[in-house]
């Protein structure tokens, strides 16, 4: 009994080498996945999120109004048009009388109605003008260095295309409004990228070092954040010289914007260095002798770089909005300077605004590109982290 009982006892145990996966067969896009880099992962999570990735296309087609803002728009943003002041929009038809004419407008007759003491413009349906694309169209200076004519779309000849209508000297809305995003949209770039180095500098300090630094820091981001935002912009913008250039009365602007942005990134990248500076792979660089800029620069803010990226593009909405506060209040950027803001400015009446609806047409692309920022860093956000 106890040979038998010791034989049942005995072990058997395989030589060959373990293999958890050996029986385990990987699909094609398993393996691409797995075999795949961070930001390919990112990438693949960022196109899931259909929201994200449409707000990023409208972004792109907007930002390209920025460098062919001349050639887009059929007129220079201050040219006056005497003879069509709050001229309505011109709708764009296709047919004529049940004929297909091709893109095209209505010529506009206009007389003064002396009861409301003001202009009044009718449809004439007896002056079709076709619209001319790729053509040559009033001149215009091509970034402010070289002169040309070329237009994406002109009026016809003698015509009018006043497609979002004219304020009350004559300007075209339409064109105004493809100018202003040259201002309105780069405000935010310039600002945020102003505000990504104050924060990475400060934070870094702040969360790397700890200690008197990271208190100092800390008040004075504190102080900072408890100040009201919109008066404190006025009253810098206000402290701007009336005499500068617009160049510089924008550089001011963007200047003051990233100014007082950075303190919010400056917390999330100490907060992500507090955790990160006690890794292994960072007390190794630092055991090797590895300078705090080094390790902080090489080492650690790559680990979180694609929060920045998110946080960042969180931050643009923000400073789009308050250029457009400034310049609605005519505190920012002033004709003849074009932005979004500049163009509202007109829209300050509410009398006028009742009459001629078409001068609040700007707040239709700051509201798109608000939106579309937001529902970009949502998307980015959450593919900052790809493998949640």
């Amino acid at each position: 009994m106890s040979d038998s009982h010791d034989t049942a006892r005995t072990h058997y145990v395989n030589p060959a080498p373990f293999n958890p996966v050996e029986d385990e067969v990987l699909t094609p896009e398993q393996e691409r996945y797995y075999q795949a880099s961070q930001w390919r992962i990112m990438w693949w999570k960022f196109k899931s999120h259909k929201l994200a990735l449409w707000s990023g296309i409208v972004l792109i087609l907007f930002y390209l109004c920025v460098p062919f803002a001349e050639v887009i728009a059929p007129y220079t943003p201050n040219q006056r048009n005497s003879e069509h002041l709050y001229a309505p929009p011109q709708p764009v038809h296709l047919f004529h009388e049940g004929r297909l004419v091709g893109p095209f407008v209505y010529g506009q007759t206009s007389e003064v109605d002396m009861t409301v003491m003001k202009w009044v413009f009718k449809e004439d349906r007896t002056q079709v003008q076709p619209l001319r694309f790729l053509c040559l169209g009033d001149p215009y200076e091509f970034w402010g260095l070289v002169e040309a004519r070329f237009h994406l779309v002109c009026p016809a000849e003698g015509g009018t295309l006043f497609l979002l209508g004219t304020d009350r000297l004559g300007r075209d809305q339409f064109s105004g409004l493809v100018y202003g995003a040259r201002l309105s949209l780069t405000v935010g770039l310039v600002g945020v990228a102003i505000a990504i180095v104050l924060g990475l500098f400060f934070g870094g300090i702040a969360g790397y070092f700890g200690g008197v630094a990271d208190s100092l820091i800390q008040r004075l981001i504190e102080i900072m954040r408890s100040l009201p935002e919109l008066p404190l912009w006025m009253a810098l913008s206000a402290a701007l010289p009336v005499t500068w250039s617009p160049v510089w009365i924008y550089f001011g602007i963007t200047i003051i914007l990233g100014l007082l942005d950075w303190p919010g990134l400056a917390r999330a990248v100490r907060s992500k260095l507090l955790s990160l500076r006690e890794e292994e792979y960072a007390r190794a660089a630092v055991l090797m002798g590895a300078k705090p800029s080094r390790v902080i620069t090489r080492h650690l803010l790559p680990g979180f770089t694609s929060h920045i990226i998110a946080s960042a593009t969180l931050s643009i909405p923000s400073m789009i909005l308050g250029e457009t506060a400034l310049s609605f209040l005519n505190l920012g950027l002033r004709r003849p300077s074009v932005s979004w803001g500049v163009l509202l400015n007109e829209a300050q009446n509410i009398s006028v605004v009742t009459v001629y609806p078409w001068l609040m047409a700007p707040v239709i692309p700051i509201i798109i590109v608000v939106l579309a920022f937001n529902f970009l860093g949502d998307g980015l956000r959450d593919a900052a982290d790809p493998y949640k």
